[in-house]
């Protein structure tokens, strides 16, 4: 087959690519530009997932990512079809079903895949996982007929989505191994109060435990624990973090660290005329003076708009901004921001009424992060402070 020549071709649907194209036509990019998602459904935030949508007050058509029309102005070609391998010294891009594109530039933005776990059992197609639009369908179809469902993780999404099936009238069990959520990442002051919201929430908290299998029957599911009993639910949600999608990007031969993409600040891959956004990459931060791996959903958007205006060859379009993002437990609003490579104090403060902080600093007393509830003041001072 003939290769259709493109300007710009962009591999992934997600925030980071859409922000890509949008940017690339805003910085004067001209010529054909080709989107390739494998996602059936149009591009749509994530967020609502595990709030919103799953308790059921949210619609499908309430939170996409697209203006009516807003592809045909941009002249942007979307086609719903998966990548199978881009050769980077050639600049041709193939596809699942057949198609070919010589391209100019191109922009990896294929995201992160929910993890399994690492246990007998943890790969099961059947447990329920939620980072798409189509899992958010199948876990609240799953759950409309559940009794129990144990949520196995006490991240961001974990603690959402338990507060949410709570709201739902589901019995909830959260298992975790960390002995508060978020204890590891917050410290102890902030974990031992979303335990608390949680726990006021009706979710029945099990921690500091290790999931040694998750087994199912005719009955439903089991979770084996390590010394302590077995947790019984009509489904398991699995909530323990993401892998970085870089396959495809490990086949064509680009740089990875850890897993991830690297890039510099312009987004700029090892690779001439890739570049990369994303949950997929190792990004250099020039405030931060270092390479950075984020997940966060305001980030893959600010990357993919630089990435966008590098590859319209805007020169200066550099990532610079502190990591951060909001958590919705409940009614409660968690606002974060970090550079996210741990710290050396957490000092907590306490604010009016319930509201309260957390500065995280370094060995040197340097901020590093922030964390607060109803203190909007601090969090718009700690970047400031972290900038």
């Amino acid at each position: 087959m003939t290769d259709q020549v493109v300007e710009l071709l962009v591999i992934g649907g997600g925030p980071a690519g859409l922000s890509a194209v949008r940017a690339y036509r805003e910085a004067g990019g001209l010529g054909r530009v080709v989107l390739v998602a494998a996602d059936p459904d149009s591009p749509h935030e994530r967020p609502p997932l595990s709030k919103d949508f799953l308790r059921g007050e949210q619609a499908e058509g309430d939170f996409g990512l697209l203006d009516e029309g807003e592809l045909a102005r941009l002249e942007v070609t979307w086609a719903r079809d998966r990548v199978v391998s881009v050769d980077v010294e050639a600049r041709r891009v193939s596809t699942r079903e057949g198609a070919d594109f010589a391209y100019r530039k191109c922009i990896f933005a294929t995201g992160a895949n929910p993890a399994d776990l690492p246990v007998p059992g943890g790969e099961d197609s059947s447990l329920l996982r939620l980072r798409t639009l189509e899992d958010g369908r199948r876990l609240r179809q799953a759950v409309a007929g559940a009794k129990t469902v144990a949520v196995i993780g006490s991240g961001f999404i974990g603690c959402e989505a338990a507060s949410s099936l709570r709201r739902l009238g589901v019995e909830v069990v959260q298992v975790t191994n960390e002995y508060a959520p978020q204890e590891n990442r917050l410290g102890d002051e902030a974990a031992a109060r979303i335990a608390r919201w949680l726990t006021e929430d009706g979710v029945h908290l099990v921690t500091g435990v290790t999931v040694t299998a998750i087994e199912r029957d005719a009955q439903g599911v089991t979770v084996q624990l390590a010394g302590r009993e077995p947790v019984r639910a009509d489904e398991v949600l699995l909530a323990v973090g993401v892998r970085p999608a870089s396959d495809l990007a490990a086949e064509a031969g680009l740089r990875l660290h850890e897993g991830r993409i690297l890039v510099d600040a312009q987004m700029r891959t090892s690779a001439d005329g890739v570049l990369a956004a994303g949950d997929v990459v190792h990004a250099f931060n020039t405030a931060a003076g270092r390479g950075i791996s984020v997940e966060h959903w305001f980030d893959a958007e600010t990357m993919g708009k630089i990435a966008g205006r590098s590859a319209a060859g805007v020169e200066g379009a550099e990532w610079s901004s502190p990591p951060g993002f909001w958590s919705q437990i409940g009614d409660r609003w968690l606002k974060y921001a970090a550079w996210g490579d741990g710290y050396v104090e957490a000092l907590y403060e306490e604010g009016e009424g319930d509201a309260f902080t957390v500065w995280y600093q370094d060995e040197n007393g340097t901020c590093v992060g922030v964390l607060t509830y109803k203190a909007d003041a601090n969090y718009d001072k700690a970047f400031s402070l972290l900038g």
